[in-house]
């Protein structure tokens, strides 16, 4: 792992894009089933995430992605609250890691060192985490992992699946069986093939699955039970979520009667086993890996007894009693045909390596990912070059070596200019990832960014979802935001097109209307600058209030930089930290970095962006006009004072906490210091809690919150 920050300016700013980047690829694996990176790279970031905040403990925030699991619902399906949290399980890669997993367990409980800790261990299956929910023997509910307090209803769907039963005899009265919904391999190969004939025969795009992972993934969360019934999904369990007893006392025996209600449980379930048998049997699963009928990434060590297994609990996201144990990647050796450039929605391109088909663990290989710039230069890769094929994680390949590297061949020159819009393309200072300046004029990040402006989170505008934008977008009615304003002037074209009728196009035309005076806060983060997140747009408005506000004050940033050249013998990263100080200190607002006004800056920069703001926000005719952003409070007891939230909150989102505290005149803050006046812990808490004990500072329940807000309204 590259060194670590030296400076919390730094760290602050490395954890704002970790949390931003790891939530992207939260979104795409768990909600879209459509990963664009490798499990390991992503445990990478995670463990570089994990390892700043423990060098700056007071940077941690609620919302940090050591404190999440998973990702947020799809809104495609109803979302229902778990019962009892899903939760995700820690990630191990060496034999030593397991080591110092069973140190951890020893030294929490206070075991001496004759007392044995026994374990289980079992393949952990690569597929879609579900919770079975049985009320009196009857299957009641199934529920998705979602983002672990959340999932999506899938109960009809699970009907489906042969391997579920509809009812269970010998178990407790409440009883929810976890596990993991997938797809074998031959189940996979034969689905494919059938989507691609079914294609064929009638003359349509073939869609087909990357994996069974996505297959099994797509074909649960299906609106349609009976598209999941066509599907051969199976079921393997692993665990319990709520119950009211358990059959058993320890992890082996409650497995047991699980199997005994008939569920399957996997063959290769073992326990109660000591380290090194846990070990030994770590090693049989990965050499029959291969021969397994499903995909498995590693294997999964429990404790054993149930009683300790309460007394460890959980720290952040992940139980102190489990440990997953990842396979090392699998590899194969390839030719690379051609290296294509693919430019995302922030613009940022991407190279992919195009390559002579090879199969890497049972899959056939055609493309890999190759990072960015950076990555390109440091394997030295050229069209032509015979290169070692990793496919990490069982998800996305990369390359890891190039063999052929000293062969005389010119270098790949990595694009200075947007292959799609031919804009200028740039890495920002002390960044390796380049991106295209080109913004809403960019074809290939306006379908994104439009799709972005009106999600959930922006101007939450009923109607336009991703198909109907690509359809206006090909029509060339809408390029930029404003012109969604504008879509009035095609209204009688819109009618009788296909899929859309007099009543569908006013009641997207009235969506639309009831957007002309938007919430700013919602305004700004839909525009997608960079770094200027949901939180980040509402703090900068409760300080600057309007749209015009803002613009001036990137002029401000603009001129400030102009005027802030490196001085004699400054180093770029010293000017860039020096200047990032005097940005953040001009815009003068709390948890709002040199980044923010830096990225601000940018924005304005470029004539093209400023032409699209003033065209939807302009004094000067623009199509919205969002009132001053004010947030509304009342008098309460915590009016003036400084909260955190920490821990799992069980009946609010972060967001709506947040909205309630600052209703009542509070203010949030993301760590607990010496100026905190009230902490809302909820289960898990960890370090924060730990922290206002030693400060003395009051500490709340959930429910002792909730009761505050009652009393104040």
């Amino acid at each position: 792992m590259e060194s670590l920050p030296q400076h919390p300016q730094e760290a602050a700013l490395e954890l704002e894009k970790l949390a931003a980047e790891i939530a992207h690829h939260n979104r795409l694996y768990h909600a879209e089933d459509a990963p664009e990176i490798s499990d390991a790279d992503y445990d990478a970031l995670m463990r570089r995430n994990t390892a700043i905040e423990a060098a700056f403990p007071d940077l941690v925030r609620a919302d940090s992605p050591s404190k999440l699991v998973g990702s947020a619902p799809s809104g495609r399906l109803a979302k229902v609250a778990h019962a009892r949290p899903m939760f995700s399980l820690d990630n191990g890669f060496q034999d030593e890691d397991v080591a110092d997993f069973l140190g951890r367990v020893r030294r929490f409980l206070a075991l001496s060192d004759d007392e044995a800790v026994a374990l289980t261990a079992e393949p952990k299956i690569d597929g879609l985490s579900c919770s079975l929910r049985y009320e009196n023997g009857k299957l009641v509910q199934a529920l998705t992992r979602g983002d672990g307090q959340i999932g999506e209803d899938v109960t009809a769907n699970a009907r489906t699946i042969a391997d579920i039963p509809q009812t269970i005899s010998g178990a407790p009265e409440i009883f929810e069986v976890r596990g993991e919904v997938y797809m074998a391999k031959d189940d996979f190969a034969a689905l494919n093939a059938r989507l691609l004939a079914e294609a064929e025969e009638s003359g349509k795009e073939a869609r087909q699955f990357a994996n069974p992972r996505n297959a099994a993934a797509g074909s649960l969360r299906q609106k349609d039970a009976a598209v999941t019934a066509s599907r051969p999904l199976r079921f393997l369990a692993w665990g319990w979520g709520e119950t009211t007893s358990l059959p058993g006392e320890t992890q082996v025996a409650v497995i047991r009667a699980i199997a005994a209600m008939g569920f399957p449980v996997s063959d290769l379930f073992t326990g109660p086993v000591d380290l090194d048998a846990a070990l030994a049997q770590y090693r049989k699963i990965e050499t029959v890996r291969a021969d397994l009928p499903f995909d498995i990434d590693g294997v999964v060590y429990k404790i054993d007894r149930l009683d300790w297994q309460t007394r460890l609990g959980f720290v952040g996201r992940f139980p102190r009693w489990g440990l997953a144990h990842k396979f090392p990647a699998e590899r194969a050796q390839t030719i690379l045909r051609a290296i294509d450039i693919q430019v995302g929605r922030t613009g940022k391109l991407t190279p992919v390596a195009r390559l002579e088909p090879v199969t890497v663990g049972g899959v056939v290989v055609t493309n890999a990912t190759l990072h960015n710039a950076d990555e390109v230069a440091r394997l030295g890769v050229r069209p032509g070059d015979r290169v070692v094929l990793q496919r990490a994680g069982d998800v996305i390949p990369q390359i890891v070596e190039n063999l052929t590297r000293d062969e005389a061949r010119p270098p790949y020159v990595f694009p200075t200019h947007c292959p799609i819009c031919d804009s200028e393309a740039v890495a920002e200072e002390g960044e390796v990832d380049v991106r295209c300046t080109g913004g809403l004029i960019c074809p290939a990040q306006r379908l994104e960014r439009l799709k972005h402006f009106v999600s959930r989170g922006a101007l939450d505008i009923e109607g336009l979802g991703e198909k109907t934008l690509a359809e206006f977008l090909e029509l060339g009615w809408i390029a930029e935001p404003a012109d969604i304003f504008r879509l009035g002037a095609h209204r009688d074209d819109l009618v009788g097109r296909e899929g859309w009728q007099e009543k569908s196009v006013d009641a997207l035309m009235a969506a639309i209307e009831a957007k002309r005076a938007p919430d700013a806060a919602r305004l700004l983060f839909g525009l997608g600058i960079r770094h200027i997140g949901a939180i980040t747009a509402r703090d900068l408005l409760k300080r600057y209030a309007t749209m015009g506000a803002l613009q001036a004050l990137a002029d401000e940033v603009i001129a400030l930089r102009d005027a802030s050249p490196a001085v004699l013998g400054e180093t770029e990263t010293k000017h860039r930290a020096r200047l990032d100080k005097a940005i953040a200190e001009h815009i003068g607002v709390e948890n709002v970095g040199g980044a923010v006004g830096q990225a601000l800056a940018d924005f304005f920069h470029e004539p093209h962006n400023r032409a699209v703001w003033n065209d939807l926000v302009g004094a000067d005719g623009g199509q919205v006009a969002p009132p001053p952003f004010i947030v509304e409070t009342r008098e309460s007891e915590v009016s003036g004072k400084t909260l955190v939230f920490t821990g799992t909150l069980e009946e609010l989102s972060r967001d709506e906490a947040k909205a309630q505290a600052e209703s009542l005149g509070a203010r949030v803050a993301g760590s607990v210091s010496a100026k905190t006046d009230l902490v809302i812990a909820g289960p898990g808490a960890g370090s924060k809690l730990k922290k206002a004990a030693d400060l003395g500072i009051r500490v709340i329940s959930e429910g002792e919150w909730l009761e505050i807000v009652g009393n104040s309204e």
